[in-house]
This record gives C-alpha cells, structure tokens and sequence, in this order.
C-alpha cells in the first residue's frame, strides 16, 4: 500500500487534468485572456480544487503518518521573501507564455506531445540551474596528516 497510494493519487490527478482540460494549453490560454475570448470553464475547476484541497488539508492537521504510513512533514516556511515571489513570477510567466504548469506537462509527455517535451526540459534545466545556486558550499575538508608540515 506505501506504493499503491501515491501512484493511485497520482493518476487520479493526471486524469482530473485531462478531463478539466488543463492539459490543453489553448484552453489554459483562452482562461488567461480576460481581455479578449475569455474562457471561465477552468475558474470552476481551481474552485473545485481549492475545496478538495482545504478538506483535505482540514483532515490532515495533527496527523503524524500519511495515509500510507509515511512521515507526514509539515511545511515549516511561513513568510513571503523574495525566492517565493520570484517562483512565482516564474510559475506565472511559463503558465501565460506556454499555457502549461508542471502537472500537465508531465502528463502531455504521456500523449508524446512535443511541445511538453521542450517545456519539462526547459523546466528540469531551470530546477537544475535553481539548485546549483541556492547549494550551500561544501564544508572545507580537513587537512591531510601528511600536509601538516
């Protein structure tokens, strides 16, 4: 069961993604055209995702195991600094520009959609690039006996 929930969790939400269509990106696209030929359809499918998330959220405080028996870690951030602001200017700018967020894409790999390929690796180089920066510096190493001079 460890490994059967979250792979079950996991398709439950790739397939509330094709059937809301959020893995379409012209459809994502037509949501963020307030100005123009403005699609609300997805406005109802974030609603519905905020109100399985806030119960969901609700029925997990004070848990101490996940439902498949995990350690269940509790986010420990509680600020807005500028790391978060620039994630997600970032998020924004990839969401308005491609009409596509992390899920999706991964799920439009599925389709072999080549257009999703270009953005998850566009995506992982970003993470890896993220990483590189914020790594801490190793710690220095002790100094071998023999150059103790």
């Amino acid at each position: 069961m460890r490994k059967a929930s979250p792979f079950l969790a996991g398709l439950l939400f790739g397939l509330g993604l094709c059937l809301s269509g959020m893995i379409e990106p012209g459809k994502v696209l037509g949501f963020l055209d307030i100005a123009g030929l403005w699609d609300p359809s997805l406005a109802f499918v974030m609603g519905g995702a905020v109100l399985v998330a806030m119960a969901a959220f609700r029925s997990a405080r004070g848990r101490h195991t996940t439902l498949s028996g995990g350690a269940f870690h509790y986010p420990e951030a509680r600020g807005i600094d500028a790391r978060l602001i620039l994630g997600s200017l970032l998020f924004g700018a990839g969401w308005g520009l491609f009409g596509l967020c992390p899920g999706p894409a991964l799920v439009d790999l599925g389709f072999l959609d080549s257009g999703a390929a270009l953005f998850v690796l566009a995506m992982a180089g970003g993470m890896a690039l993220a990483a590189m920066l914020t790594a801490e510096p190793a710690a220095p190493s002790a100094r071998p006996e023999w150059q103790d001079g």
